[in-house]
């Protein structure tokens, strides 16, 4: 953790429920469930099982010292099992960990964390969707330049670019919602021989204690769970990133359709005193943009061997930390920059108009091709054009002027066909079933 760099990178309510508090808290709660989950299989004494519980205090724990301790044997659960059982002492101290590897108390540990986690992330892009559905509501007919390419096309509308970001907000909030945290409990070789007859009724018990799903049998070498957690979160923070890159582009000078009002300070430059940067984007696309790689880190790991893996498992443990910590700022920065978002609807029309009409030239060569022919329709139109990017006039009187175009169409008609809100398809019906489907994922 950085002092210096946190405050950006780190930044949001997902920071702490990933730290080394959080995750002796998992390592904690798998240690009082899973004797617990014993004491219902009738293997332990249910007393035994509460002063174990009631030594599982995260504030009886140094999570330094505990690192400092896992040199010796490549983990940190180890030293905390040894560190619990002291305090637990008595006759309840032999059970503490009973039928129990570490693996399967980081393990478990990652999917509390994930699960606690999910939480505050799951709050971020759910802000961020109601945002984008309000803004897609009040621009429905808000008609703005669309670009391909980073060209202007065909005209658009505000309220289409905000239905977009808000399916796909949608769409990454379902698949992490859909995402099924196994506890995990093997044993040294996944096969829970320590405990006898009694070791499925143990894993489910403690499954269900922790709020787990119950796998169908130990996943040690068995990467999946952390490879669909950690495909959840790369998509998660793509679209973070996708939506922030369209705020940082339509904020540029030279376009000025959004900005950000921060608070005062927000936005400035050591240097430039005239600077308006869209600050809270920017640092939503610097978070985001550090995921793909730890996804890649998180698959890459998931070429294990035999029944436990030398090296790869322990390879996981950051990048899963700083994966979380990448899109749960990711997140909580495009929040942030989306509370702030200005709408420039004068330099959306602004920007329509700074072609000169041309944007919509396709319709003219269709409404004359039946009489005139597509070639020789083609041709006046595309003359034209380049005449109106020339500066030598408007499109629309260009084409009132011209010999095979003035001829057959008025200038009303011109007019009418060069008018960007009479070309905008279904992006009307698009938005609104954008904010219908929205709107049942809410009562869902």
């Amino acid at each position: 953790m950085s002092e210096l760099f946190d405050p950006v990178l780190a930044a949001g309510a997902v920071h702490a429920e990933v730290g080394d508090t959080a995750w002796l808290c998992g390592m904690l709660d798998f240690e009082a469930a899973l004797a617990a989950a014993e004491a219902d299989a009738g293997l332990i004494e249910r007393a035994h099982a509460e002063r174990i519980s009631a030594a599982c205090r995260p504030e009886h724990y140094d999570p330094a010292a505990l690192g400092r301790g896992a040199t010796g044997i490549g983990n940190p659960a180890a030293p905390l099992v040894r560190a619990l059982t002291e305090r637990v002492g008595g006759e309840a101290a032999r059970h503490v960990h009973r039928g129990a590897t570490s693996q399967d108390v980081l393990d478990t540990a990652a999917m509390l964390v994930s699960k606690r986690a999910l939480v505050p992330l799951l709050a971020d892009l759910g802000a961020c969707a109601e945002t984008a559905a309000r803004l897609a509501r009040e621009h429905t007919g808000t008609v703005q330049v669309g670009r391909t390419l980073l060209q202007h096309a065909l005209p658009v509308t505000f309220g289409l670019t905000a239905a977009g970001w808000l399916s796909a907000l949608n769409a990454a909030a379902d698949r992490l919602r859909a995402l099924r945290l196994p506890a995990q409990l093997g044993g040294a070789s996944g096969t829970l021989a320590s405990l006898g007859e009694h070791g499925p009724a143990v894993l489910a018990a403690l499954s269900h204690r922790l709020g787990l799903a119950e796998p169908v049998l130990p996943w040690h070498t068995d990467r999946t769970p952390v490879a669909d957690l950690a495909g959840a979160l790369g998509e998660a923070a793509g679209v973070v990133a996708s939506i922030a890159r369209d705020i940082v582009l339509l904020a540029q000078t030279e376009v000025g359709e959004l900005h950000e009002q921060g608070p005062p300070g927000s936005g400035g430059s050591s240097t430039m005193p005239h600077k308006r940067n869209p600050v809270a984007a920017v640092s939503a696309l610097a978070c985001a943009k550090r995921a793909p790689g730890l996804v890649a880190d998180l698959l890459a790991a998931m070429e294990q061997e035999h029944q436990r893996a030398a090296g790869a498992w322990h390879a996981e443990w950051r990048p899963f930390t700083e994966l979380w910590l990448a899109a749960g700022s990711a997140a909580h920065w495009l929040r942030t920059s989306l509370d702030r978002l200005q709408v420039d609807v004068v330099a959306m029309q602004a920007n329509l108009e700074r072609s000169g009409g041309v944007l919509l030239a396709e319709r003219i060569t269709t409404e004359l091709a039946p009489e005139t022919g597509r070639l020789a329709a083609h041709d006046a139109v595309t003359a034209c054009c380049h005449r109106a990017l020339a500066g030598e006039g408007t499109l629309a009187e260009l084409l009132a002027a011209d010999p095979l175009v003035g001829a057959r169409l008025s200038a009303e008609r011109i007019a009418q066909l060069l008018d960007p809100a009479d070309y905008l398809g279904s992006a009307g019906v698009f938005v609104e079933r954008a904010l219908a489907a929205h709107k049942n994922a809410r009562k869902e």
